[in-house]
Order: C-alpha cells, then structure tokens, then sequence
C-alpha cells in the first residue's frame, strides 16, 4: 500500500530540488532582489522591532493580563453598544498612531479576549490607517483634496468594514459569544480584578505613550509643534519610562531596590552612548523582561502572554519583510526588486498608453473598450499592489510623491493610501494565523475593493 506521508515527502524534496536548480543566481535584477529582501529585513529589525513591535507586545500581553474578558465582551462584545464599540475602534488609529505590523499584537489580544470580528477589525483597519500626522503630512505634500479625501475614507471604511465582517460571520460570532458567556460561569467577575482600574489606566497610558513617542517620525518642516515634540520625544520617552517603572512598582509591590536596578542598564548605555538613545531605549527593555522574572504572580503571566505573542508574530513577520524586499524592493532604493518600478508606475498611469510603449507597441493603437476601463483597472491595481506593499509610518506619503510625479493618477493615489498604510503581506501572514484564512481574505477583499471605489469616485471629480 502507498503511503501518503512518503508521497508527500518525496514532492516536497522534488519541489525543493527543481527550485534551487532553477534558481536564477546570475541574473542581476535576481541578485539585486536577494540583497534588498535582507536589506529590508536589516532596516525592519534595528528600526521596527525593538522600538514600535517589542512596546506591542508588552500592551497586548498586559491587555492579556490585566483587563478582563468581562470588560472586553461589555464593550466589544457581540452585545456591547454598537455606537461606543465601533466609534472607539474607528477612532484608535488618532491616538496610536502605529503601522500594519505593529497593531497585531493588540488586535490579537483583544480579538482572543472576546471582542467581535467586527470590531477587532475596525481597531485593525483603524490602527495604521488614521494617523494624524500621516494624514496632515498628506494634505501638505500631496494637496488639501488628497488629504481630506484620506481623513474621510480612512475613518468610514473602519466602520464599514467592522460592520461588513461583522455581518458576514453572525453565525460564528453569535457561537462564540455564546462560548465566551460560559467561560464567565467558571471565571466570576470579581476574581478577574486583581488591580485597581486606575493602576491599569496609568500602566497601560505609559506604555501607549512609550510607544507612540519612540516612534515619532521627523516632519518635513524644522519648525512648528510637531518639531518640537520631535525634537524632544527621546526626553519624553524617558520620563514616560520612570513613570512607568513607577507604576510598576506600586501595581506590583516591587521593592525600591530592584527599580533602581533596574534603571542601571539604560543609564549606563545612555552615558556611554549619548548619540545613540535606541540603545538606551533597547537597554530599558531588557531591564523590564529582567522584573518580570521576580517572584510575582502577576509579573510571570505577563511575561507569558508577552512572549506568546512574540513567537507567534515575529516568524511570519520575518518571512513576509523578506518576501516584501524580494519582490517590491526597499523604499530608498529605486527597481531594486523582482517586479520592476516602470511596471508598476505604468500600470497605475492616467492613460494605458505608458503600458503600450513599454511592451514596445504603438500607444495609439490602445483599444477603445481598454481606455474606458482603464480607471477601474488602475484603481484596482494601485489598492492591490498598495495591500501588498510594506510602509513603515509616514513613508506612503514619499513614495507615494514619487509615483504621481511618475504618472500616477489622483485616483489610484487615493486608493493606495487607503489600502497600503493598513495592509501588507506580512500583516496578512499573521492575520491569517489569528483569525483563519476565510476571514483573512474577506477582510483583504473588503479593504481592496473599498479603497478601488474610493480611488474611481476621487478621480472622477478630482
């Protein structure tokens, strides 16, 4: 008799064979592709991981922890107020101000407490997508129209989209509050409030803030607030660092001395390397997984959930930058990847006569039928392609500068911005892994054909 497992095997290892024997390695633009994949991956690790993932991680390991899965079904639950779960969720985005990658520990984490799809996915969509600064940064460079149209799309596809999945999946849903609503039966409210609710409001607003001013990107122009906070945001971080070792200490009855411990290692790294304060930043961190290891019964599961979320985030992260780099290239340097830039800018063009002469025909030639539904295409193509692509804060926008300059129409503009901040393929990796591929592709689906109606109606006037 045949055996499956060895079938398997063997297609495998003869997949894996016929590819690396293919493998085209003295191919130049092949090679340029390999080195921006870990060029990327390089910039993601010292740039991304340590300064906006690692905060992630703590928050939604804490919000694991430390809020309850009564006050997570109260108000994103199934029959939490609609108005308040999804005014909350489509608004986040204000206040956190993170990317793709970074909201996926904290959507995780509420999505596995009990919160609906619905709502989850509004705070998933809402996260990277309604970035204040990256929205003002838009009606500057790219013009007051784009800007607007950015603000309104991105803060209406939240709801709808919360509200679509949520229809969608009722049935399941409605399974799994019906779950959750058991589970309470062996888990009593008052067993889940170990802290007070003010403790918990001021560890987690040290840590959102942590996160959110260690973060902060360089505005173009070297004057005004946003400058300022800029200028300073590494003295912020520090005082929101002591705050937080503060609260720290009180919510978990941590003796003075392992708080000042606990401060040498930043202090140290900050004294011998000043120009360099992410290091002090990274030195901190590894002083809080110290604390966690104390004799606590709160600290250990912090760590615990911390870490889960870390090891199941990470991998897929790391795969997906890599893919990101391999096939799109980096953002600064320019057709360095496998699909090459004139296919993209063509292809987003006003006209799809830049497509004609790129495959060497006459531009005139272009068919009637292909004309007219040119825009729907580029609309489409441009969310897409956006939905793939990785943008780290605020980077849409130059790159987003350099497209139109090369042809972009308004249209497919708008439709990248509202796509590419709030997906990307190692988003969707881990996605898939939270909440499953059916729900995974409905969610990609909706942000794609949502952002290519927005990017046909915005062209269409403007």
């Amino acid at each position: 008799m045949i055996d499956r497992k060895e079938i398997k095997l063997f297609l495998f290892l003869a997949a894996a064979f016929s590819l690396f024997y293919l493998l085209p390695v003295s191919n130049q633009r092949f090679q340029s592709a390999v080195l921006q994949a870990f060029i990327l991956a390089r910039w993601y690790a010292r740039e991304h991981v340590l300064l906006c993932l690692v905060p992630a991680f703590f928050i939604a390991g804490a919000i694991a922890v430390f809020i309850s899965q009564n006050a997570v079904l109260k108000y994103f639950g199934a029959k939490a107020n609609k108005l308040l779960s999804y005014g909350v969720a489509s608004v986040s985005g204000t206040i956190l101000a993170v990317c793709s990658c970074t909201v996926l520990p904290l959507f995780g984490s509420i999505y596995m407490r009990g919160a609906g799809i619905g709502p989850a996915t509004a705070f998933l969509y809402s996260g990277p997508a309604i970035n204040v600064l990256a929205i003002i940064l838009t009606a500057r460079i790219l013009g007051a129209p784009l800007g607007i149209a950015r603000a309104v799309g991105a803060v209406s596809f939240s709801v709808i989209i919360g509200l679509m999945m949520h229809l969608l999946f009722i049935k399941e849903e409605r399974i799994k509050n019906a779950d959750a609503q058991n589970s309470r039966v062996f888990l009593p409210e008052e067993d889940e409030k170990t802290m007070p609710l003010w403790q918990i409001a001021l560890q987690f607003a040290s840590m959102v803030g942590i996160l959110i001013f260690a973060n902060f990107a360089e505005p173009k122009i070297s004057s005004g607030p946003w400058f300022f906070v800029f200028r300073f945001k590494w003295h912020i971080v520090t005082f929101l660092f002591l705050f937080f070792l503060s609260v720290v200490k009180f919510m978990f009855k941590i003796k003075i001395f392992y708080i000042l411990i606990s401060l040498i290692p930043p202090l140290t790294v900050y004294i011998l390397f000043p120009s360099y304060p992410s290091a002090a930043f990274t030195a901190g961190v590894f002083s809080i997984v110290v604390l966690t290891f104390l004799k606590n019964k709160e600290l250990s599961p912090w760590r615990v959930q911390t870490w889960g979320f870390a090891k199941q985030i990470l991998p897929l992260l790391l795969i997906g930058v890599l893919a990101a780099g391999f096939f799109l290239g980096t953002t600064k340097s320019k057709d360095s990847g496998m699909i090459p830039n004139a296919w993209i800018e063509s292809l987003v063009g006003d006209s799809p006569s830049s497509i004609f002469a790129l495959l060497g025909k006459d531009p005139s030639s272009v068919p009637y039928l292909l004309r007219f539904l040119w825009p729907l295409w580029t609309n489409f193509f441009a969310s897409l392609a956006g939905a793939l692509m990785y943008f780290a804060t605020l980077t849409e926008v130059p790159i987003l500068k350099g497209l139109i300059e090369s042809g972009m129409g308004k249209g497919p503009s708008l439709a990248l911005l509202l796509a590419g901040p709030a997906l990307s393929l190692p988003n969707m990796l881990v996605i898939n892994s939270i909440v499953g591929a059916k729900k995974t592709f409905t969610f990609i689906s909706l942000v794609v054909i949502l952002s290519t109606i927005a990017g046909l109606i915005f062209g269409a006037f403007f």
